[in-house]
């Protein structure tokens, strides 16, 4: 049973009711002061305490999408990773191989040309040989005779860490809603690239060049582009791409766009930090080099670096998320900064969840998609 199957949810939870029941059952039998009785009752309650537990964790991974499997819940995912040995050019089959197709809709129509398409996609980055899964959502325009030789704008879509990208899927409904808005005419028909941050599991990267580890930044504005645009019809010009991400992928995707506007167009952080963090998770990141330490901090960069020609978006609630003073800080901040453009949504009232970002969501396509063009 994978560890985010309705399966393994209802099995943990059939079990900590028997034992609940088990419980009010045998305790009249276990009111004694004998060793065994105690040793029955202490027994029974810890079993059902953490049969409850367990139930509780799974209901949670599953609304927000924190492991995708067991051995990511562990620590013992060894499938991704730096990729040490491989061909220069990502290998016979490219550096981006489909491995499996979808309905944007589970009830939708199954021809592409009507409902687009999502494509789970294995990529290797050519010059940082990382590899890491990837979705890509692509809308009914890219399928239809009339767009045959048209190309479309892109946007890389990032998770929070630990994160799942089939979160962004199953749970933020990213490909959903860019259908619905394109239908409505509220946003031109764009490719999304979802994916998580972590592209070197268990280690939370942060997007940074590792001094001697993973060089994360550099797989997101060279390679993951890259290979991107070897297999699909996307624009190749300057202003045909965005990145759009929450908590960590929201830090990665201001700091992407900040470092790299020649890449990324217009970057968008929903509920992010302004900061790489040094904790458990991460490692040391910089290993004691300043600048790359400095470099990662995006107020110092606004205040020491020239201004790059690029669009950021930030996210915040007045109640409910931490960064609420950080972000208004970081708006005053670009403001003060020509020629980069700052837009910003502050809700009144969320925590830093889904159902926030899902908020967030429409309103934030609807302007990175204003700001891409299609060539």
């Amino acid at each position: 049973m994978g560890l985010t199957s309705n399966t393994a949810l209802a099995s943990a939870v059939s079990f900590a009711l028997v034992l609940f029941v088990g419980t009010v059952w045998l305790w009249p039998r276990l009111a004694r002061r004998g060793w065994r009785a105690v040793s029955g009752r202490v027994g029974l309650l810890l079993a059902t305490q953490l049969a409850i537990f367990v139930s509780v964790g799974l209901a949670a991974n599953q609304a927000f999408g924190f492991y995708a499997t067991w051995a990511d819940l562990f620590g013992q995912e060894d499938g991704q990773g730096v990729v040490v040995d491989h061909t220069a050019g990502g290998g016979s089959g490219g550096p981006l191989q489909v491995v499996e197709t979808r309905r944007v809709r589970e009830k939708g129509s199954a021809r592409p040309e009507v409902g687009g398409q999502i494509q789970k996609v294995d990529i290797v980055g050519r010059t940082t040989r990382i590899a890491t899964p990837a979705y890509v959502y692509l809308p009914p325009e890219y399928f239809q005779p009339q767009y045959r030789t048209r190309t479309f704008p892109a946007a890389v879509v990032l998770t929070g860490y630990p994160g799942t990208a089939q979160a962004l899927v199953d749970k933020l409904h990213y490909p959903r809603t860019a259908l619905e808005l394109a239908k409505d005419g509220r946003a031109q028909p764009m490719i999304l690239v979802m994916m998580r941050p972590t592209v070197a599991p268990p280690r939370d990267t942060e997007c940074v060049d590792i001094p001697d580890g993973p060089q994360t930044e550099s797989f997101f504005a060279e390679d993951l582009p890259e290979a991107v645009l070897a297999h699909y019809r996307v624009g190749t010009k300057p202003g045909s791409w965005g990145i759009i991400g929450d908590s960590t992928g929201g830090y990665c995707a201001l700091k992407l766009a900040l470092h790299h506007p020649e890449v990324y167009a217009a970057g968008a952080g929903l509920s992010a930090y302004y900061n790489a963090p040094v904790d458990p998770t991460t490692g040391d990141l910089f290993h004691g080099n300043k600048s790359l330490k400095d470099r990662a901090n995006l107020f110092w960069y606004l205040k020491h670096m020239p201004a790059p020609d690029t669009s950021l978006l930030v996210t915040t609630s007045r109640i409910g998320e931490s960064n609420y003073r950080d972000t208004l800080r970081f708006i005053e901040q670009v403001k003060a900064k020509t020629p980069t453009r700052i837009s910003s949504i502050v809700l009144d009232s969320g925590g830093h969840n889904f159902n926030t970002w899902r908020r967030e969501i429409p309103g934030t396509l609807q302007w990175i998609s204003g700001r891409l063009t299609d060539r």
